[in-house]
């Protein structure tokens, strides 16, 4: 098993080794190619699966949605399943996760990205995510930095993080810069978290 800490690398180093998961929610089942070398490989990560399970549905209208840090791309399948009139978009630094994400909902329409080749002129009405907290904290702040601030006026992203790797000192310092920070819920050590524009 792959130690998580290399999820983030640009190009994984482990040999690859396809798989497949079951995403099953409520008001989705899917089944999802994987690999060694990308988050979570062997399972829906728990986390995700909150967030999945218990974002709440935006008040506005979605027409561009996010799925930032996609790994294999749970999240951008679920988006196309609840937002179908909308533009989506997944991104991830991990040339793996970006394979495996095509083969999972570009058919869908979803456009898969490296971070760099997004328009940096397009605003997002949803964003969502599963951030890599083990990247350090000065790497995920500048990263959500970048894309919160790519918002939508009316826009808001939800954010799952595990309370013991930081998720109140990141509600905090989400509250310092321009965003208002929001706790939605709790549940099994994490947190769910809604951002939206001051």
């Amino acid at each position: 098993m792959d130690s998580q800490s290399h999820y983030f690398d640009e190009e994984p180093k482990s040999l690859s080794e396809t798989s497949t998961v079951d995403l099953t929610l409520p008001d989705l089942t899917a089944t999802l190619v994987t690999d060694r070398g990308v988050f979570s490989s062997g399972r829906i990560d728990p986390g995700t699966k909150y967030l999945l399970q218990s974002a709440p549905t935006p008040e506005g209208t979605v027409e561009t949605a996010l799925d930032l840090g996609c790994g294999y791309g749970p999240i951008a399948r679920t988006l196309v399943h609840r937002f179908p009139k909308a533009k989506i978009w997944a991104t991830d630094v991990n040339s793996r996760a970006r394979l495996l994400t095509e083969k999972n909902v570009g058919g869908l329409g979803v456009n898969v990205e490296h971070p760099d080749n997004i328009d940096e002129n397009i605003r997002f009405d949803l964003i969502w995510s599963n951030p890599p907290i083990r990247i350090g904290k000065a790497k995920l702040y500048e990263m959500l930095e970048i894309w919160l601030q790519r918002l939508s006026d009316d826009g808001e992203a939800i954010l799952v993080v595990q309370k013991h790797l930081g998720a109140d000192s990141l509600a905090k310092w989400l509250a310092t810069v321009p965003f208002r920070v929001d706790r939605l819920s709790s549940k099994s050590g994490y947190r769910l978290l809604k951002v939206t524009v001051k």
